[in-house]
């Protein structure tokens, strides 16, 4: 049979997460999942366990790791859409109750336009500037989450997408996951420490993960993408708008973080 994840890198989007999960499958007590974003628990959910486990090592692959070779193995995934997602916490927790989470943040700011210009190039958003897509979010997103609670079945094109503004009020995602594990099982990053110091980061990843101490030759970058520069009186509106619930999530993590 195949085994469960270890551990799950659940966010943030346009958050380092691509860079982080290629750094740690490098290590050698870590076996990756077959992708990256395995998208289980928000979109796949009612294909069941064994269609997820389909995704990860044999447990033989474990038995050998362990007796033969004497070192730890885990495994685990990276799809930053599980912060985010209602339902999704609740799932983790029914079927990996001990599993362990991390969450890399960013600039709410920063990822709100990184992430509308990953939809562009993918094609999703094709009409609207930065400025119409968040001043339309609260229309695009109306309702959403009560249809997915109430067809848990239902994947939101809009949630998933045009979710700009409200992926990065975080303090309420990391809250609603602190409610169903233990404060402990949480190593919470943010993308500014993995850029400048990625070995401290990666280090401090290790010891979360109980894992030996080995380090990849290079920390490459991944999914750096170069854009136009943000116009500045809509970032001057959006540092207005964030800047309050900043403030509330760096007194609940007792961090502060330079999100200007």
């Amino acid at each position: 049979m195949r085994v469960l994840p270890d551990f799950l890198i659940i966010g943030v989007q346009k958050g380092g997460t691509t860079s982080l999960y290629n750094y740690l499958i490098q290590h050698p007590c870590i076996y990756p999942a077959y992708t990256k974003e395995v998208h289980f628990f928000d979109q796949h959910f009612d294909q069941g366990l064994t269609e997820y486990r389909s995704y990860f090592p044999t447990g033989f692959k474990k038995y050998y790791q362990t007796i033969f070779k004497k070192q730890k193995f885990i495994t685990g995934e990276a799809t930053p859409y599980y912060i985010f997602h209602p339902l999704v916490a609740q799932r983790v927790a029914k079927i990996l109750p001990n599993v362990k989470l991390i969450i890399l943040l960013r600039n709410p700011i920063d990822r709100a336009y990184s992430h509308y210009q990953h939809e562009v190039k993918l094609g999703f958003e094709k009409i609207l500037s930065f400025e119409d897509a968040i001043s339309q979010e609260d229309e695009r997103l109306a309702e959403e989450v009560d249809k997915m609670m109430q067809n848990t079945s239902y994947n939101s094109y809009n949630y998933q997408h045009y979710s700009y503004l409200s992926r990065g009020i975080y303090l309420s995602q990391i809250q609603k996951w602190q409610k169903v594990f233990k404060p402990e099982q949480f190593l919470i990053l943010s993308i500014d420490d993995l850029l400048i110091n990625p070995t401290l980061v990666y280090k401090k990843t290790l010891d979360f993960l109980g894992l030996p101490e080995w380090y990849p030759k290079t920390f490459e970058k991944y999914n750096r993408n170069q854009y136009s520069t943000l116009n500045p009186e809509t970032r001057q509106k959006l540092v207005n708008y964030f800047q309050p619930k900043n403030q509330q999530l760096y007194e609940y993590l007792g961090i502060q973080y330079d999100w200007d």
